[in-house]
């Protein structure tokens, strides 16, 4: 390998993470860029002592100043290497495809393409770069995605505020065939229509396919509540479990006619109650009113978008739990998850713990509960699992 490759030198002592393959590289572990890199250039990374570590992805805007490609010095970071990644990420995915035809093919750092993310809709593909490594290959990404999947449709949706953390503007629109109408996929018996232009993340939420199942399995002749619903997922696999009647809220009016039509198109006999309102005030009024439910499912956004809001996003976590508890019926069950990266799996099950003490009522934990399989976690990058949850029953 050529050794006029631009370079970053890290400071003594900061080598100990990448010599166990943690794949990022912080803006404070640097003591001297050597050449010009631009943002996406591959960069060797060399310890202290000028001992060759990784090549990775320069992003100088970034705190995470760049992401591993390799730990190989022998290994190129090419259009064939970006290849290979994206046909076996794809190949691990074969053994869910029996499940639905929604699945995440490409998940960052855990598949080896950091910053990168697909899901796959039917034959829609869905292309999110939010790296600066990742924008430079776009294309060799791209390319290898069709040749893997043999889907023509391929739509970017670089619209998260991680982009905006490695100084990149935002990017939608097609890259491959036509800007897509909603894409009608199935999961497990229930059909659901995704909007892959304008829905959150890309479209839907593939990430809780198997708690939505869980659901399903534990619906038949409950009364079902379901907060922060947005286009009818968890409703919609109570439904089909069997559930007598469901209520759902969300913010989002636009979000919620989806959710009915998504209700309509599955053929359920009697409509359930979807319900525009701020989920805090929506669960304060029902506990004014008496109400009761025998499965609550609480799914909210990302309270805690970085370290600094833990404390504030902690407060949001055990002020609806407490009230989903109190709302449920004895022998009622609650699904409440965090998808906050921030907040960890044993804060979370603290902050859910304390809202049981507060709610002054008795709670089993069944199961903890996490993202599809199609959603690993590298054993080396344990921030990747930043979905985690909770099922409980009130006794």
């Amino acid at each position: 390998m050529s050794r006029t490759e631009p370079a970053l030198v890290l400071k003594p002592g900061k080598e100990k993470s990448l010599l166990r393959r943690h794949p990022w590289i912080y803006a404070t572990a640097v003591a001297q860029v050597a050449g010009r890199p631009e943002p996406g250039d591959t960069v060797r990374v060399l310890g202290a002592d000028g001992r060759f570590l990784a090549r990775a992805a320069y992003s100088p805007a970034s705190a995470i100043r760049a992401r591993a490609w390799t730990f190989d010095e022998a290994e190129p970071v090419d259009a064939a290497l970006i290849a290979s990644r994206v046909a076996a990420a794809v190949a691990r995915r074969d053994g869910l495809r029996g499940e639905s035809d929604a699945l995440r093919l490409v998940f960052g750092e855990a598949d080896a393409l950091p910053g990168c993310v697909v899901d796959r809709y039917a034959d829609q593909l869905v292309v999110q770069c939010l790296a600066a490594g990742v924008e430079r290959w776009r294309d060799a990404i791209v390319d290898a995605l069709v040749a893997a999947t043999g889907c023509t449709a391929v739509y970017e949706r670089s619209d998260a505020a991680a982009r905006e953390r490695e100084g990149l503007a935002p990017r939608e629109g097609p890259l491959r065939g036509e800007a897509p109408a909603p894409v009608s996929i199935v999961e497990h018996g229930v059909r659901y229509r995704v909007d892959v232009v304008a829905g959150h993340k890309t479209g839907f939420y593939i990430d809780q396919r198997d708690n939505r199942a869980l659901v399903a399995r534990w619906a038949a002749g409950r009364r079902v509540l379901n907060c922060f619903c947005y286009t009818g997922g968890f409703t919609l696999a109570a439904r089909h479990g069997g559930a007598t009647e469901a209520t759902s809220i969300d913010s989002s009016a636009e979000a919620l006619a989806l959710a009915a039509a998504n209700e309509r198109e599955n053929g359920f006999a009697e409509p359930s109650t979807w319900l525009q309102a701020n989920v805090f005030d929506a669960l304060k009024s029902m506990l004014a009113e008496g109400r009761t439910y025998d499965l609550i499912v609480l799914d909210p956004p990302k309270f805690a978008p970085s370290a600094q809001h833990v404390d504030r996003a902690a407060r949001a976590y055990k002020e609806i739990n407490l009230k989903a508890l109190r709302l449920l019926a004895p022998g009622g069950l609650l699904f409440t998850f965090s998808c906050s990266g921030a907040i960890t799996v044993d804060l979370f099950q603290k902050i859910v713990a304390g809202a049981v003490f507060d709610a002054r009522v008795d709670a089993q934990m069944l199961r903890r509960l996490e993202a599809g399989l199609d959603h690993p976690m590298s054993m080396t990058h344990p921030e990747g699992e930043y979905l985690k949850g909770l099922m409980l029953r009130r006794m």
